[in-house]
């Protein structure tokens, strides 16, 4: 076999290969068991038809056929390996020329990952959040504990912001009260914004037994989306009332013994948050910078898949889960068929040159990822999905994307590499001493790269 390359642009190329027919024995060979397991010829026992009989029952036409789809895998293998191609998807394969007995020729033009030129990080400077926790950030942080232990009480006098009202609800289209439109003895907080638009200005005021009518857009059910006239009864009215804040309220709400212990571990709480989110915000403006300094191609058709990829997990899983459609999901978002398409296709944009990108990373760094580091991301991941871990071990290698798992963990740890290399300031000009928080920094790095190569889906599924 002899072949050739021919580069046609930085992500694609041409591969011109020529096979001597004998190459082609083995192929042949298969070509006439598999015929002759498939047919019947009076005279001759199944599997026993000599091939020059095959040749003129059925056509020396179709024995080739069946010869050259088994033989073009496995040339079109050793060409790439042969040209050392990191090919991408499936070829496009044209045969130019089969002389039976002396010749076959064909063509494959396939996408390949271009070769990048890996930027110099190290002057990369980004600008991040201060890590400041204020006296008013612990305060709403308690109050918000102290909401969670309210407790209500049955009051006589009309209901008002904040109460629990227990009400009786009745929608209306067109004068019909709808099938799934009446709802007895709703709890209702007033002011959560959990129900009907314009339900709290009906129901303040009311005291038990009194009821109003408003207009309202149904946000659910049979009629959703259109205006009803929603008659609401309030039943009853109790008001909610908040613990006092002592020692008495740390001791029912945590395990603590004191208020002032609550306190301090809430401020604990909230700098570990931070930090978090500040490693995240850092590696975050770390990679658009580096994203800017490097010049990476990106494959046509790959682009156009992995769009697609996007359009369909979009329409088929998370909103099917919400009810929505595409549609619905745009208008809610106040975003135009245009805009949505433009926001789609840049973001697959920076999924595949992140991953080209910290992928090329990997292999000049030489990255390996070791058993202990996959098995945390591997844990990291099923929490995320809401399985158990050995489900999604399972899950995992029945799909064949361990591969991809070590990819993430890999890029993590590329990504983690140009942030240590970065120069990060806060808002208020302090150095952010990131290597004090390495598992931090890498977690981030991997729950982006995670994102990015699920942004990337489609290079995934047909990388050869």
């Amino acid at each position: 076999m002899k072949s050739a390359v021919e580069t046609l642009n930085p992500t694609r190329v041409r591969l011109s290969i020529e096979v001597p027919f004998e190459e082609l024995k083995d192929s042949l060979d298969a070509a006439y068991k598999k015929i002759n397991q498939q047919v019947t010829v009076k005279g001759f026992r199944k599997g026993k038809i000599p091939a020059r009989v095959i040749d003129q029952r059925f056509g020396r036409g179709a024995v080739l056929e069946e010869a050259v789809n088994d033989a073009l895998p496995k040339f079109y293998t050793e060409a790439v390996n042969e040209g050392e191609l990191n090919v991408l998807g499936q070829p496009d394969v044209d045969i130019t020329e089969l002389k039976d007995g002396e010749l076959l020729s064909f063509t494959a033009e396939v996408d390949v990952r271009p070769e990048i030129e890996i930027p110099d990080y190290s002057g990369i400077e980004v600008t991040v959040d201060a890590l400041e926790v204020s006296d008013e950030d612990i305060e709403k942080a308690v109050e918000q504990l102290r909401e969670r232990f309210a407790s209500t009480n049955p009051v006589e006098r009309a209901a008002a912001e904040g109460d629990v009202v227990t009400i009786d609800l009745q929608a209306k289209v067109d004068g019909e009260v709808l099938e799934d439109g009446v709802a007895d003895g709703v709890s209702y907080t007033i002011g959560s914004g959990e129900l009907l638009e314009g339900i709290d200005e009906a129901v303040k005021g009311l005291e038990a037994g009194g009821e109003a009518t408003f207009t309202s857009e149904l946000k659910g059910g049979s009629a959703e989306g259109k205006e009803a006239e929603v008659t609401v009864k309030v039943t009853a009215v109790a008001a909610r009332e908040l613990p006092e804040l002592d020692d008495e309220f740390a001791q029912m709400a945590s395990e603590f013994d004191t208020l002032e212990e609550l306190r301090a571990d809430s401020r604990k709480r909230l700098e570990n948050t931070k930090q978090y989110d500040q490693a995240t915000q850092a590696q975050e403006r770390v990679l658009e910078e580096l994203l800017k300094l490097a010049e990476v191609p990106i494959p046509e058709k790959l682009l156009a898949d992995e769009i697609n990829t996007r359009k369909h997990n979009l329409e088929h899983h998370q909103l099917g889960q919400m009810g929505l459609d595409l549609a619905k999901f745009l208008e809610i978002q106040g975003k135009t068929v245009e805009e949505f398409e433009a926001e789609t296709s840049e973001q697959a944009v920076k999924g595949i040159k992140t991953q080209f990108l910290l992928d090329e990373i990997v292999n000049k760094e030489k990255l390996n990822v070791n058993q202990e580091e996959l098995t945390e991301h591997l844990m990291r991941r099923a929490a995320s999905s809401g399985m158990s871990p050995d489900q999604f071990a399972q899950a995992v290698v029945e799909g064949g994307q361990v591969p991809m798992l070590v990819g993430e963990v890999a890029r993590g740890k590329a990504l983690a590499l140009v942030v240590e290399a970065a120069k990060v300031t806060d808002t208020n000009g302090e150095i952010v001493d990131l290597e004090d928080e390495e598992e931090t920094e890498e977690e981030t790095a991997e729950a982006a790269t995670e994102s990015d190569s699920d942004e990337a889906s489609a290079e995934e599924k047909t990388e050869a």
